[in-house]
């Protein structure tokens, strides 16, 4: 009932140092399924971490289905201020993908979604909030009217961290769909659905 072969990440994984001064950051939109892109500048050769202020946010993808490194890049839109939230629902390959303000959070909701082999996870100060969805890492082998009180009780605790996207959860599943413009993460780094191939994470 399950493919699910990823291990657990640890914050060295998803360490980015910047490698130019310009950064191609991910501009998601509440209730819109395409994106944007954003040059961001930055200090060459730093680590480069969330920057809360400018809602500049980490986005993680990883591959389930190999244990792969996972993939990193930076997303605005979502608003967050604190936490970070997780999800195997990922169309269309149902990675692991999530959003985070800071390494420890993001950590600790990707690997909730490790241990569960699936589900959806929201992380603040290591304190984890867990659904479940143990068939394929998509569906939920309990009632629906349970599934739908506690996907209420997620997308809340979401947005009491700051997310200012009416379905934080729906709109993160899209992060990673390489089909629809103009950038999206992909296990393997950050795709311009433009010129569909992968593309450079830096520019100078």
């Amino acid at each position: 009932v399950n493919n699910f072969k990823s291990s657990k990440i640890k914050s060295e994984d998803i360490l980015i140092r910047s490698a130019a001064s310009n950064l191609r950051v991910i501009e998601a939109y509440d209730g819109d399924l395409t994106t944007g892109e954003i040059i961001y500048p930055v200090k060459k050769g730093v680590e480069l971490v969330p920057e809360l202020e400018s809602d500049i946010l980490k986005i993680v993808v990883k591959d389930r289905y190999r244990d792969l490194k996972p993939a990193t890049a930076f997303i605005k839109g979502f608003g967050l201020k604190c936490g970070a939230f997780a999800s195997s629902v990922a169309h269309d390959s149902h990675n692991i993908i999530c959003i985070g303000t800071n390494d420890d959070d993001i950590v600790s909701a990707i690997n909730a979604v490790v241990e569960l082999k699936g589900g959806l996870s929201v992380s603040k100060n290591k304190k984890i909030e867990i659904l479940p969805l143990p068939v394929g890492g998509i569906m939920s082998d309990q009632t629906a009217e349970k599934v739908a009180e506690e996907y209420e009780k997620l997308s809340q605790l979401v947005r009491s961290l700051g997310c200012t996207m009416s379905a934080p959860f729906m709109t993160l599943s899209f992060m990673a769909l390489l089909v629809i413009p103009e950038l999206k993460l992909s296990d393997s780094g950050l795709f311009d659905v433009r010129i569909f191939r992968k593309t450079e994470l830096f520019l100078d």
